[in-house]
């Protein structure tokens, strides 16, 4: 068993927290979750009393990890073993976690977290014997200046780059955590203290596996708390109510991306769009992700993501239907339509009309601002095209 201790600091207080964190968790779930062998389902979401930590709420998970292992592991796994369950008890500030593999019976993962208004000097929040102290490694993950591969930077979700309009807060520092090392600091902040153990009762494969299992998770502990921190216009204000209400629409979301993907079934029922934000099928890149559309998206934004596909893969689309998850634009259902009886594309040109090229030369009709992705109209020629 391998055995880590990890501190990751914020400049907020415990309390807003747990309101990022939460929000956090729900909005990844659903941007992982964009094909065969990636995503998560949440099989359970209920409150529960006198368990870990007191009362709390309670979660089981699977997620489907076949697309983030290496060739090596997938090779000497089962294809049943690409999945893994998680049961997790929110008892904030304590939490609880242990991620199993129904077909690997000698492997296990637990996370145990505990939140504290600090900045991580605590030498022992877990209370460990000195045998596991002795054995114990700590690392400290700034997700202020800790570096990220080029493919996971975004400027967008920079902390040195990014401001909050909402709160003020930011660019942040890199120098900031030594600012609240101090008797008093500046403001609010905490400290997430987890202590994880990997087990993987393999002969032979034990040590680098454990390895490689702590060293995959430290990628996601630093983005998602980078997220956290940079989405915090998305979060501010909400409250424990507004959380669950997500939690509630994202279950429903990823039970419905997993049915389809098993099916092979593409809709654009009412049921299936989210309350009208989860639309399309094609991404900024023309590359198997989800792009999240932020409100403040321009109209040539939007054009760029609907035709990406085709553009940058020289008409050649992806292989996989990708989500483009868009927040509520409010708009009415006056869309104008083209003569094939679609909806306005929403694409909002310059000029108040163009031609499908990318698809049939059907010409479209714009509105002047985006009202909706060129969802129906993109939808039907893409299937058209992949036969």
């Amino acid at each position: 068993m391998l055995i880590k201790e990890y501190r990751i600091p914020l400049p907020m207080s415990v309390e807003e927290y747990r309101i990022a964190q939460l929000y956090m968790i729900q909005k990844k779930s659903r941007l992982d979750s964009v094909g065969e062998g990636s995503g998560v389902e949440i099989l359970e979401n209920t409150p529960y009393t006198n368990g870990p930590g007191g009362n709390g709420q309670y979660t089981k998970k699977i997620y489907h990890i076949g697309n983030h292992l290496p060739s090596w592991l997938k090779a000497i796994l089962p294809k049943a073993a690409l999945r893994v369950e998680e049961e997790a008890w929110n008892a904030y500030p304590y939490t609880k976690m242990r991620t199993t593999c129904p077909f690997v019976d000698k492997f296990f993962v637990d996370v145990e977290t505990y939140y504290y208004p600090d900045a991580g000097q605590q030498e022992n929040v877990f209370n460990l014997s000195p045998v596991d102290l002795q054995g114990r490694e700590v690392d400290i993950i700034d997700p202020i200046k800790d570096p990220v591969s080029y493919s996971d930077y975004s400027e967008e979700e920079d902390p040195l780059l990014y401001q909050s309009t909402k709160t003020g807060r930011g660019p942040m520092k890199e120098d900031w955590l030594e600012h609240y090392t101090v008797d008093k600091p500046p403001s609010d902040v905490m400290c997430a203290y987890k202590l994880i153990k990997v087990e993987f009762r393999y002969w032979g494969m034990q040590n680098k596996i454990e390895h490689f299992i702590h060293s995959g998770l430290r990628r996601p502990m630093l983005m998602g708390h980078r997220q956290a921190w940079v989405w915090q216009d998305e979060w501010h204000g909400l409250t424990i109510d507004d959380i669950r209400q997500l939690e509630e629409e994202t279950q429903r979301v990823l039970a419905m991306k997993m049915r389809r993907l098993s099916e092979h079934v593409i809709t654009n029922s009412p049921s299936d769009r989210d309350s009208d934000q989860e639309v399309g099928f094609a991404n900024e890149k023309g590359r198997g992700s989800v792009i999240y559309v932020q409100e403040n998206n321009n109209s040539s934004k939007l054009e760029l993501i609907s035709k990406a596909s085709l553009d940058e893969n020289e008409g050649i689309l992806s292989p996989l239907p990708v989500a483009i998850t868009v927040e509520k634009f409010g708009f009415g259902n006056d869309d104008t339509r083209n003569s094939c009886g679609f909806e306005c594309n929403g694409l909002g040109q310059r000029d108040l009309s163009s031609t499908c090229d990318s698809f049939c030369g059907e010409e479209i009709v714009t509105c002047g601002y985006a009202k909706r992705l060129a969802y129906e109209h993109f939808r039907k020629q893409w299937i058209r095209l992949r036969g």
